[in-house]
C-alpha cells in the first residue's frame, strides 16, 4: 500500500464514522457534556463566576446596546463540510455579515459564497412546543421550507451569539450553573462552569454549555457545548477558543476564534475573525427579516483595523 492510499483509507475512515456518529448513539457514550439527568440546584458559587466573567466582559455596557453589528472572515477546515454539509453549506460561506437585537435574542445572518447569498433570521423562543423560536432561511432571495435546513440554521445563529458574547448570552437569564473543576485554555489556568442552557442552541429545549473563565483575567477563553437542536448534530459535542480580545463600546470582542469537535470525535472544524464591527445604528427587527438585510441594517459592519 502506497503512502497516498493510507492517507486515503484513514481519510474515509474518518468520514464514515463522523456520518455514522448520530446513526450509531454515541450521544450518552463517553460524551463529556451529558444531558440525560435533570438539572440540578444552581451553584451560587458558580453563579457569581459566570457572572463576574460578564462583568469583565462588559456587562454594563452591553445591557445598554440596542444593536451589534458584526462583519465575519475565515474558513472551514477539510472534512468538517463533508460529515455537516448542512451545517456548512459550504456553498454559501465565505464571508458574513451579522446582525443581533440582543435585548430581544434575535440574530439575522447574511453569508455570501460561490453559490450565491444565504439569509438567515432568527429569534430565540423558550424552548417549548409551543414556543421553539422563529427562523426563516432565504437561498438568493427564495425561502427554504426544508426543516434540516432550518433546524441547522437556527442553531447556528444562535451559537454564534454564544461565540461572540460568550458570558454575556448567559448571564443574567436564571440558567441553571454548577461548577466543574478548573482545565488549562491556550495556558491559562481557568475555571469551568457547566450551564444548562434552556432553551438550548436553536430550536431544542435543552443544551449544556461548559464555560472556562480564566482565573487571573475573567476572561471566557473557552466554551464547550452539546449540539442538540439538528439532528445530524445531536450526540456532538464542539468547542470554540477565543483570541486576541479587545474592549470597544465597552464591550470585551473576541476578535479571533476557532472551533473543534471534540465528541464523538476530534475534529479542527473553522478559524474565523472579526473584520468589522460598529453598534447602535437604531433599527428594529423588521430591518432584519428576509431575504435581505434593510433601512440601518444594510450597510456593512465598519471596518475594524487588523
Amino acid at each position: 500500500m502506497t503512502p497516498q492510499d493510507s492517507r486515503f483509507l484513514q481519510r474515509r475512515r474518518l468520514l464514515l464514522l463522523g456520518a455514522a456518529a448520530p446513526a450509531l448513539g454515541l450521544a450518552g457514550c463517553g460524551t463529556p457534556l451529558p444531558l440525560g439527568a435533570p438539572d440540578p440546584a444552581s451553584d451560587p458559587v458558580a453563579e457569581r463566576l459566570l457572572q463576574h466573567s460578564a462583568d469583565v466582559h462588559g456587562w454594563s455596557a452591553y445591557r445598554q446596546l440596542r444593536d451589534i453589528n458584526v462583519r465575519y472572515d475565515g474558513a472551514w477546515r477539510p472534512i468538517i463540510d463533508r460529515i455537516q454539509p448542512v451545517v456548512v453549506d459550504k456553498g454559501y460561506r465565505g464571508w458574513s455579515e451579522e446582525r443581533l437585537l440582543p435585548q430581544a435574542g434575535v440574530v439575522a445572518q447574511a453569508y455570501t459564497g460561490p453559490a450565491g447569498r444565504k439569509h438567515v433570521w432568527w429569534q430565540r423562543g423558550d424552548g417549548s412546543a409551543a414556543r421553539p423560536g422563529e427562523v426563516g432561511v432565504w437561498f438568493n432571495g427564495q425561502a427554504s421550507t426544508d426543516a434540516g435546513v432550518l433546524a441547522a440554521s437556527a442553531l447556528v445563529a444562535e451559537g454564534y451569539g454564544l461565540f461572540l458574547l460568550g458570558p454575556l448570552w448567559l448571564a443574567g437569564r436564571g440558567l441553571v450553573a454548577q461548577r466543574g473543576g478548573t482545565e488549562r485554555v491556550d495556558g491559562r489556568l481557568c475555571d469551568v462552569v457547566q450551564v444548562w442552557k434552556r432553551p438550548g442552541l436553536g430550536r431544542v429545549a435543552l443544551d449544556r454549555v461548559a464555560v472556562c473563565i480564566d482565573q487571573g483575567s475573567g476572561i471566557t477563553r473557552r466554551v464547550r457545548f452539546t449540539l442538540e437542536g439538528y439532528s445530524g448534530t445531536q450526540g456532538a459535542v464542539a468547542e470554540v477558543d477565543t483570541f486576541d480580545h479587545a474592549r470597544r463600546f465597552g464591550v470585551l470582542w473576541p476578535m479571533r476564534s476557532y472551533e473543534e469537535v471534540v465528541h464523538p470525535l476530534r475534529l479542527p472544524a473553522h478559524d474565523w475573525h472579526i473584520a468589522g464591527l460598529d453598534v447602535d445604528r437604531g433599527y428594529d427587527a423588521a430591518a432584519l427579516r428576509g431575504p435581505e438585510f434593510s433601512g440601518a441594517a444594510a450597510a456593512p459592519a465598519r471596518t475594524v483595523a487588523s
